[in-house]
């Protein structure tokens, strides 16, 4: 990227510990990175549903935003996939192990995720261009998130289906062409 004159940065919204982590601390820690500057923000999954929300509550600060397999409608679906004997163990324990994807393992995360989730919008509607890129076969986050998220957009989304799963890994070049070609796309725009 820096080929390009861009600066990427790929920040691990895990750090400093998983067990704490919340989507508002998620977005802090975007804050702190785009410094005020005007920035394109990535997101995949609980990372999409995050940079949505960012882009959502700070208008004018997203030139555009790419999400891959976005995690939306967080707080609701994380409740009722538990069921509410699960449910009500994590709220009284504070703390229930879940898969970790990026780690290969279950860890441990506290109870003050699910309520901080629920506290922010389940379809965050950013006033930037979007490019959302779904898994039709994507087993985590359900494909009729993305398509009710690009319905609500009015227009200022753009939903790419693709025949994968949730990781979105088939054919990285071809994926990367599809975002390069949105994101050259947006450069020529002016800033909504």
């Amino acid at each position: 990227m820096l080929s390009r004159g861009i600066e990427l940065a790929i920040p691990d919204l895990n750090e400093p510990a998983f067990f704490d982590l919340t989507v508002s601390r998620m977005l802090a820690q975007i804050d702190a990175i785009a410094a005020g500057e005007e920035v394109v923000v990535f997101g995949s999954s609980l990372g999409g549903f995050t940079a949505a929300t960012w882009a959502a509550t700070r208008p004018g600060r997203t030139r555009a935003l790419v999400l891959l397999a976005p995690a939306f409608d967080l707080g609701p679906r994380w409740a009722a996939r538990m069921g509410p004997e699960e449910l009500a163990k994590w709220r009284s324990t504070g703390r229930a192990a879940f898969d970790h994807y990026a780690h290969g393992r279950k860890e441990e995360l506290a109870f003050a995720f699910l309520a901080d989730a629920a506290r922010h919008q389940s379809f965050p509607l950013p006033l930037c261009r979007t490019l959302v890129i779904q898994g039709t076969h994507d087993d985590v986050v359900e494909p009729l998130l993305a398509r009710e998220f690009v319905r609500r957009m009015q227009g200022r989304a753009q939903l790419v289906e693709l025949p994968e799963g949730h990781e979105l890994t088939a054919d990285l070049p071809a994926l990367w062409r599809r975002i390069d070609g949105f994101l050259s796309r947006q450069a020529a725009r002016p800033t909504p």
